[in-house]
């Protein structure tokens, strides 16, 4: 097993269910470092209801096939008999009660090691070289046994602290060469069958430094192009630093030569560097997806759901209906009252003064602003504050029953390194237990 995070420590646990023999890589001295930051350090286990249409990249058919083969209801159980106790939160999100997620990380290495998993932490894999018909001895099966069809050689580089990772850490932007790290392998081990859980990009230094794209690269993998996802977006905006600091519900819209190409929804956190919060982070693989694109517009929503004409009607049956109602007032329990004065600022309108007094020009202006205004976004905080890699190994070139490589007998592929990613709320974790679940038990039939 190459990679012991969550994918990776469940592939090994697996694996080793299934009788092999299982020696887990981890390229970074420090194990589960992804796990410990998620969740705020909490780790949202999961979901309440994972569906496909949750996950962005490849196929949506390969991913229900895969989040069939182990669901969240089997992760809960699961967790329990790990001695993880789980609670469910309003939101839909499944938290260990301890709210730590070194209970989580505690529980996998702990049925790790009395599953007799070899882990080795610190040892990073330079090069994957198949080597058909050698008779290497196959994971799970007695000494001297051979398995003459399939076989793989790693080259480890010995990592003994994490400067190794913090030279290659990666820029907010995400252009990149796939190319491995530099230096020779130092130790040569011989596998059976390899599980690739090698991560993507994102938080780099805690080891998922695209080491795991360029091996995949190297025995023929095509890689839908990665981008950060899960990452705040930067803006050049007054309104950051006007009203920093505050969180509301709003509805982020892209639209690229003015068609709508998608709307993101939920918390949003405006920020002195720009944007934050679930609606905003689930927005960015979009705005990085659609970088090449010739005309591009970002526009938020403060009342989801709400429209230009029944907002207008509103406004005017207010203005009649009472002579001295103000804009701040008809738009209390819409909006915060500091953001509903600097919108109705920003179109030139007092906050105090009358309905009836705001000629169309002026009032068109604030609706306007409430429910399409436009956000100059200029980019994201990219890998280094991404929770999740977008792109990654074509779906086409896997096998959705087993992640079984379609190009490499004997390598499978779970996690992060596929073109699968999800939205904000526990699915990508759910994602590295069922992909995880499907390679690992996989790779101990090999």
């Amino acid at each position: 097993m190459i990679g012991a995070g969550a994918a990776g420590l469940t592939a090994a646990l697996r694996a080793a269910e299934g009788g092999a023999r299982v020696t887990l890589l981890n390229a970074h001295p420090k194990v589960g470092l992804k796990i410990l930051m998620s969740g705020g350090t909490r780790c949202n286990v999961t979901h309440r209801e994972v569906v496909a249409d949750d996950f962005n990249g490849g196929s949506r058919a390969f991913v229900a096939r895969v989040l069939r083969a182990f669901t969240p209801e089997q992760t809960r159980e699961w967790f329990e008999t790990l001695g993880v106790a789980l609670k469910l939160e309003e939101t839909g999100k499944y938290f260990p009660e301890t709210d730590d997620a070194r209970t989580v990380l505690n529980a996998l290495l702990g049925a790790a090691r009395r599953a007799g998993i070899t882990l080795r932490a610190g040892a990073r894999v330079l090069r994957l070289v198949p080597v058909p018909g050698t008779g290497v001895a196959a994971a799970g099966r007695s000494p001297g046994t051979e398995h003459p069809s399939r076989g793989f050689r790693l080259g480890i580089q010995h990592v003994r602290d994490s400067a190794a990772f913090d030279a290659g850490a990666v820029s907010a932007r995400h252009e990149r060469s796939w190319t491995l790290p530099p230096g020779e392998p130092e130790e040569w081990l011989a596998a059976d069958a390899v599980v690739m859980a090698a991560g993507g990009l994102s938080f780099p230094r805690t080891g998922s430094d695209g080491t795991g794209f360029a091996l995949v690269k190297a025995l023929g993998h095509t890689l839908e192009p990665p981008v950060p996802a899960l990452t705040p977006l930067t803006a050049a905006d007054p309104l950051c630093d006007a009203a920093q600091g505050m969180t509301l519900n709003a509805a982020l819209t892209l639209r690229v030569d003015g068609k709508v190409q998608v709307t993101t929804r939920g918390s949003f956190l405006l920020t002195h560097f720009g944007y934050s919060g679930p609606a905003a982070l689930d927005f960015s693989r979009h705005w990085h997806r659609t970088e090449d694109s010739t005309e591009r517009r970002v526009e938020v929503s403060f009342v989801p759901g709400e429209t230009r004409e029944r907002l207008l009607g509103a406004w005017l049956a207010a203005a009649a209906d009472s002579g001295r109602r103000t804009p701040r007032q008809f738009l209390a329990g819409r909006a915060p009252e500091r953001l509903s004065d600097l919108l109705c600022r920003e179109a030139g309108v007092d906050p105090v003064e009358r309905l009836s007094q705001v000629d169309r020009e002026r009032r068109s202006a604030v609706i306007e602003r409430v429910v399409a205004r436009a956000l100059p976004v200029t980019g994201t905080l990219g890998y280094e504050k991404a929770e999740v890699t977008a792109g990654g190994v074509r779906l086409d070139e896997v096998d959705p029953s087993t992640l079984a490589s379609r190009k490499v007998p004997g390598l499978y592929l779970c996690g992060e390194i596929l073109d699968v990613e999800g939205r904000l709320g526990g699915f990508n974790f759910q994602w590295s237990w069922s992909s995880g679940t499907v390679a690992g038990r996989a790779a101990a039939s090999t």
